[in-house]
Parts: C-alpha cells; sequence; structure tokens
C-alpha cells in the first residue's frame, strides 16, 4: 500500500514500504534502539520469508530508513495512518458506521522553546494547557483520535499544540468529515462529547450525523 503514494527509486534495495515493515518489526521488540542498530537486529532472520528474495540485514541501514521517514513526513504521517487503518478495516470487515472522536494530552518535561512567530503549521508547539493528565505544571501536546465503536481501531489521529481546544479541534475534524460521510455509501455517525456541540461548529454539524450531549452550560439542557 505505502508504495503506491510514496517515492519509488529503480536503484533501491527496499522499498519505503518494505522499510516501513522493517522498522515497524524492529519496534516491536526495541523500542528504545537508535536506527542504526536496525541491520543488527535482522541478522538473523529468514528475511526470504518476512519479505522476499535478495533482501539483505544490511539494506536496514540508517540511511535508507532516514530517507523513508523524510518521504513519510513530506506525504504526511497523518494521511499515510488513515491510509493503511483504511486498507486495514476493509480487510478485516471493521464496521466504522459509528466513529468516535476524542482527544488526550500527553505532558513532556523540558523547556521546549519555540518562537511565537513562527508561521509553520506543520510545527506542534509544546506549551501549557489544559491538561487532561492533571500535571498543570508541565508543557504538553495535545492528540486528536478517531476510533471504530466495533472493535475500537484507530481510524485516523493528528497532533495539536498543547493549549489547543477541544472545540476548535472538534471543528477542524467536522469539517473535514463532511466530504467523507458524503462519499460513503452506508450511513455513518460521528460519536463525541459535549464540546461537539458548540455553535461555532453548527455550520458544519448539519452537514453530518452525528450523537453527542448538550453541555450543562445551555439554558435549555437545565429544563430537559
Amino acid at each position: 500500500l505505502l508504495d503506491q503514494y510514496l517515492p519509488q527509486d529503480d536503484k533501491q534495495e527496499l522499498t519505503p514500504g518494505e522499510a516501513v515493515k522493517g522498522m515497524i518489526m524492529n519496534g516491536l521488540g526495541f523500542a528504545n534502539r537508535p536506527l542504526s542498530l536496525s541491520p543488527q537486529f535482522f541478522t538473523n532472520l529468514p528475511l526470504e520469508h518476512l519479505f522476499r528474495e535478495g533482501v539483505q540485514a544490511s539494506h536496514f541501514n540508517r540511511h535508507k530508513l532516514g530517507r523513508t521517514l523524510d518521504q513519510c513526513f513530506e506525504f504526511g504521517c497523518e494521511s499515510l495512518f488513515s491510509l493503511v487503518s483504511g486498507q486495514a478495516c476493509e480487510i478485516e470487515q471493521v464496521d466504522k458506521t459509528f466513529e468516535s472522536l476524542d482527544t488526550t494530552s500527553h505532558s513532556l518535561t523540558g523547556e521546549y522553546a519555540f518562537d511565537d512567530g513562527d508561521s509553520d503549521e506543520n510545527v506542534i508547539k509544546i506549551t501549557h494547557g489544559y491538561s487532561k493528565a492533571h500535571r498543570p505544571d508541565l508543557k504538553q501536546v495535545v492528540q486528536e483520535i478517531i476510533v471504530s465503536q466495533d472493535g475500537g481501531i484507530p481510524l485516523a489521529c493528528k497532533n495539536w499544540d498543547g493549549n489547543s481546544a477541544d472545540t476548535a479541534i472538534f471543528k477542524a475534524r467536522s469539517k473535514a468529515l463532511v466530504d467523507e460521510f458524503k462519499k460513503s455509501q452506508a450511513p455513518k455517525y460521528l460519536v463525541a462529547d459535549c464540546k461537539l456541540y458548540h455553535k461555532s461548529n453548527a455550520e458544519f454539524l448539519t452537514k453530518i450525523q452525528f450523537l453527542t450531549l448538550v453541555p450543562s452550560t445551555i439554558s435549555l439542557e437545565k429544563y430537559t
């Protein structure tokens, strides 16, 4: 699948898809080891069965793996994740009628200084924000994820600045899902907590089917 979207080289010894597969296999057993030790991991493995004839341990060197990671970044890691997840769900016949959306925060130690004037939208700002881990003293990043109600399979994910609000994240996701839900042959529903139900998101909620709670701050809710 990845080889359909990532650049190919006629002189390559490994395809980008094989390189990613190798990194995943390596990470399952040695998550904290540097990429430079990847050839060592594959030395005594039956690579002709795991990959194909001709693949050697030395092919998984840090230069090849580094270039592959750059290619993934240039294409979009979140887009690649959704493509892989979509194919996996299709193969395993996962029911994606109900897609549950939520966020979490990941606390980090350290300064993580950043330039307030940085206009690069791809830069995630590690900063203070509402901490779901109850550590307001630490800087953080916010992670958004959508999972299937059937089996809790991750369908999409995105990282946000540490001070991003759920209302803004849910609005952006609702907007992105409008076209996807329209193209779907089967009914689809977005499931999320009360932060989805916000006046700034009304434009997009009218175009998709969704399940949520009415916030207690809305006066109408107090009388129901």
